[in-house]
């Protein structure tokens, strides 16, 4: 590959001196280097081809390396108050010091892999170019399906062009003769996912797990991108999109944010129960938006593959998933059957009798440990999806007519509120809240703010980022998106679920276009718009009338106390909490009375 970029050929010299890696090789980003890195990591016994499923692998991870680490996760900023109260903090010189004593020889016995990568289009005005250097064949495989790698990005990025460094080692150099792990990887303490926003860097050490290796993910689409587009004018999101097409021919575009395993990637490639509706998939992680010439914004996804959660996939919660999933696709820390096929809890039909669950052990049912890890992983390409959009990748995006925020609450939160205002929707998104998953270490089930389900993510102080989002509502005027907030994880007093969700979800969105189009109404509540009776599509489905009212029941008691919490979630931010806010948490108390 020729290479005419002279920073970029320097920085790869640099790395390489300091890594001091026995082999250097630059990924083309073709089938044949795909096929035979894979064939590689068979050969050394990393990764178990799957019988089943054609051209499709199936990685056991250490069991210390499962997911993002955000407690190792960094936003290093010249001054402390840059990187706000949610984000760890490190100052520059300090975080680099310490990383370059880890980096300094970390890639001995392994090949350094130079993946220049574009996320988006590589001809979109709203794509940008990485360039990421690892020593995991894992890593670059991943990246091979997740973003556009290869010499049309080398092509793009001609002599001069701007790219973002991105560096990254597990950590675990080899001396002569020593026998490599099936997962190597470095202990906790010496993890470090480090982002340097002034400078558009990040470096990355210790950890081969999804968001804190496959650089274009989190660290760059999200964490520097929201960075980079706070300065530039436009928008780095945590979201889905999706195009529905009502009965009319109608197109409707919706970009909706929620937290790590909480229906999303369901919702993305939904299959609506309604007749006449159509849904199409744009993207199922990652929105970056950008005001067009018509003064809409407009949103690509950044990314070209799906890296989502694989226990509670199935035929019944998302059928597209499943059929993506069918072929050359790379799995990751799910069970292996006997007949060669992977498996994991919730996934269609009754377990196996045997299979080697994901750390490598026999498992029968009834054990006490789940075959599958909770955060284990499906990386499949999105061009498989058999309800992707054919606009997908248009360059110039889709113009957004929707968006929406939700979590997974069991109660408090109804099915489905609308926006009074801009603000009011911004306040919304600065206040959602989830009961805690397995995407993320940590305790499960305890309730969290996740503001626009960036908190993991933003590369910058939040209540700046929520200034952002008063500012882009501000520019873009009377094109502004409406804005709705969702719950399909509402439970009644006893536990039971409320609401089927899946498919039927579809129900609430069709009322969302339909408010768009003025052709029903809404009630007035105290947190925002809500269906009059009846305006909600439920044709064929049998939910008590009881449920029902308990699905839309805004309890003012329990709402003050939400404000109160809410009163403590923005007191973090002190005087940087933009004021438009402040007068949001106000009116929704003096509504409530």
């Amino acid at each position: 590959m020729i290479v005419k970029h002279g920073a970029l050929n320097q920085w790869v010299k640099e790395i390489t001196e300091w890594c001091r890696p026995d082999a250097v090789y630059w990924c083309d980003g073709s089938r044949e280097e795909y096929d035979r890195l894979m064939e590689q990591m068979v050969a050394s016994g990393a990764t178990t081809k799957l019988v089943k499923r054609p051209n499709s692998f199936l990685f056991r991870s250490q069991p210390s390396d499962v997911a993002r680490v955000e407690a190792r996760t960094y936003i290093s900023t010249s001054k402390r108050e840059d990187a706000g109260p949610t984000n760890n903090w490190i100052a520059p010189e300090e975080l680099k010091a310490t990383m370059k004593g880890l980096y300094d020889g970390c890639m001995k016995g392994r090949t350094l892999y130079v993946i220049p990568f574009s996320m988006g289009p590589v001809d979109s005005p709203i794509a940008k170019i990485g360039i990421e250097i690892t020593d995991s064949p894992y890593v670059v495989c991943n990246m091979h399906i997740m973003t556009r790698v290869g010499t049309k990005v080398i092509e793009k990025l001609g002599s001069d062009g701007e790219f973002i460094p991105c560096l990254h080692s597990i950590g675990a150099p080899l001396s002569p003769g020593q026998k490599d792990e099936p997962w190597p990887c470095a202990p906790m303490e010496k993890k470090y996912i480090s982002h340097f926003p002034e400078e558009n860097l990040i470096w990355s050490y210790g950890s081969g797990y999804g968001g804190n290796a496959l650089l274009g993910k989190k660290c760059l689409a999200l964490r520097i991108a929201s960075a980079m587009a706070k300065r530039e004018g436009w928008m780095a999101e945590h979201m889905l999109i999706l195009r529905l097409t009502n009965p009319e021919g109608k197109w409707f575009h919706l970009a909706a944010a929620f937290p790590s395993a909480c229906g999303k990637t369901n919702l993305a490639m939904l299959t609506p129960t309604i007749p006449g509706w159509k849904c199409e998939c744009i993207g199922d992680d990652i929105a970056w938006i950008k005001i067009g010439p018509d003064g809409r914004p407009h949103a690509i996804n950044p990314e070209y593959g799906f890296f989502g959660v694989a226990p509670g996939t199935s035929y019944d919660s998302n059928p597209s998933a499943m059929d993506t999933l069918k072929e050359n696709t790379i799995f990751t820390n799910c069970a292996l059957t006997d007949d060669g096929d992977i498996w994991w809890e919730g996934i269609d039909g009754a377990p196996p009798s045997h299979a080697i669950d994901w750390k490598g052990r026999d498992w029968a049912p009834g054990g006490s440990e789940p075959a599958a890890h909770a955060n284990a992983r499906f990386t499949a390409p999105a061009a498989q999806c058999p309800v992707i959009c054919p606009d997908w990748e248009k360059p110039e995006g889709v113009p957004i007519d929707i968006f929406v925020f939700g979590g997974r609450r069991a109660s408090v939160m109804p099915l489905v509120h609308e926006a009074f205002s801009w603000d009011h929707g911004v306040f919304m998104g600065a206040t959602a809240s989830s009961e805690t998953t397995a995407a993320n270490i940590g305790a499960v089930g305890n309730l969290r703010r996740d503001p626009f389900a960036m908190q993991p993510f933003c590369g910058y102080n939040m209540a700046d980022y929520f200034g952002h989002w008063l500012t882009m509502g501000d520019r873009l005027g009377r094109h502004a998106p409406r804005i709705f907030y969702v719950n399909w994880f509402r439970k009644s007093p006893e536990g039971k679920w409320l609401w089927p969700g899946f498919g039927e979800n579809s129900r609430v969105l069709k009322w969302m276009c339909e408010r768009i189009e003025g052709k029903v109404g809404a009630v007035e509540t105290p947190i925002g718009f809500m269906p009059h009776e009846g305006d909600l599509d439920l044709t064929g489905l049998a939910i008590p009338a009881a449920d029902l009212k308990e699905l839309f029941r805004v309890d003012p008691s329990a709402w003050k106390a939400e404000a109160a919490d809410i009163e403590r979630h923005f007191g973090q931010f002190g005087d940087r909490l933009p004021a438009r806010l402040r007068k949001q948490l106000d009116e929704l108390r003096r509504r409530l009375g």
